[in-house]
């Protein structure tokens, strides 16, 4: 009932990035400008595509994601929509071709790729408005990309430039429907590999790897273990959505991968991109994740979109593309706190509890010397694909080495 595809000859190839150098994403004069307005029409229109909202207003979300909101409870756990990123701004881009005034298709590519450096740009500058904590750059930059090659291949076939733009519009919005049905292929799937009985351990949340856990949950009785990591609390959240659905779950920290990993049977986990050579970028862990799996002898799935499909070529950490600013860290040392729970009793001997303002009336932080002390907080890594079992796309069930096969494809 499924297949797995394996990478074929290389034949004939379209030449593609074969060095570190050479996989950095050029620079153009949208994409290097400090900021971007936010309230042009693409933006909005993406804002729209995440939240649902009417009337959107960009500026108005500065901040971080909360899950407190009750929409986190009935959309996901990160408070956006079930709509994924790269699939909004492919949307937001067929608004584009809507709106578009251009007689030309070299005029129409050129307001394409503008409106596409816009948004990659606001996500780089502004990622908390978003919710993505710099997270999820390199899944927009392919989708936007392979969005503009799908819909402008058809403009050689037409014989005016009005029969054109009806046949973009057309190939636009199958691309968004086949874009936006894809984590229910890849959950039909996925589900398969899931056992009657196994625990499974995953990193995090992952819409992708949360629709194979639920579909399979449907006729199948097994647990998950969430691996939870900083700043997000994602681990946690994605928790609460399997314990919702009654898979039993168990969530541990992330330093705590190797002392569970005896317990799995199966690691699933997503992907923010996955590259020519097989490997994939996710959140930070997923590395150390994958290795402690081949060690530990126990299969390494990832479940990604086949817009996430990414020519990259990266031979190490220092190879992967700039990602947005780094969400900032606060170090509290949770064992000293006291019944508050780390937070600080209200004012005026008020016995209640309330949230702490400042990180100055929470017990037990930790306050590091600036200049003497360096904190970085990479969002993600790079995981090879010698660490990876099989991929779960909305292409098929794939091996490491068919990746370069598909992007070829996919980009040809």
């Amino acid at each position: 009932f499924f297949s797995v595809k394996t990478g074929q000859p290389p034949g004939k190839r379209t030449p593609m990035a074969t060095t570190a150098a050479l996989s950095r994403p050029k620079a153009t004069p949208m994409a290097s400008s400090a900021s971007v307005p936010d309230d042009i029409p693409v933006l909005r229109d993406l804002r729209m595509h995440l939240t649902g909202d009417a009337a959107p207003s960009l500026s108005s979300s500065s901040s971080p994601p909360s899950s407190s909101s009750p929409a986190s409870a009935t959309i996901d756990p990160e408070r956006r929509s079930a709509v994924a990123l790269p699939v909004a701004a492919i949307k937001s881009l067929l608004g584009v071709i809507r709106r578009s005034e251009a007689n030309t298709m070299m005029g129409l590519q050129e307001e394409l790729r503008e409106a596409g450096d816009a948004m990659m740009t606001y996500a780089r500058t502004s990622p908390h408005a978003l919710g993505l904590g710099g997270r999820s750059t390199i899944a927009l930059a392919s989708g936007c990309e392979l969005f503009m090659k799908y819909v402008t291949r058809c403009f050689l076939e037409a014989p005016d430039f009005a029969t054109c733009m009806a046949n973009v519009v057309e190939r636009g919005e199958r691309f968004a429907d086949i874009s936006l049905a894809a984590r229910d292929r890849i959950a039909d799937v996925g589900r398969s590999f899931v056992r009657d009985g196994s625990v499974v351990l995953t990193h995090g949340w992952s819409r992708v790897v949360a629709s194979i856990l639920l579909k399979a949950a449907e006729t199948r009785h097994f647990s998950v273990i969430v691996l939870e990591g900083r700043p997000d609390a994602a681990g946690a959240k994605a928790a609460k959505v399997y314990a919702d659905a009654g898979i039993p779950t168990t969530v541990v920290l992330d330093s705590a991968m190797g002392y569970v990993m005896e317990r799995a049977d199966m690691v699933v986990v997503g992907a923010e991109g996955v590259v020519e050579n097989g490997g994939v970028v996710n959140k930070m862990g997923t590395y150390a994740l994958g290795v402690c799996a081949r060690e530990s002898g126990k299969p390494f799935y990832v479940a990604a979109e086949s817009y996430k499909f990414a020519r990259l070529f990266p031979l190490n950490q220092r190879d992967l593309p700039t990602m947005g600013p780094n969400a900032e860290l606060t170090f509290v040392d949770t064992a000293s706190w006291e019944a508050t729970g780390g937070m600080a009793p209200t004012k005026g001997g008020d016995s209640g509890i309330a949230a702490a303002a400042t990180t100055d009336e929470i017990p037990g932080v930790v306050r590091l010397r600036p200049g003497r002390v360096e904190v970085e907080n990479p969002p993600c890594d790079y995981t090879p694909a010698k660490y990876i079992t099989l991929l779960f796309t909305d292409l098929g069930v794939l091996t490491p080495s068919a990746v370069s096969d598909e992007l070829i494809r996919l980009y040809q």
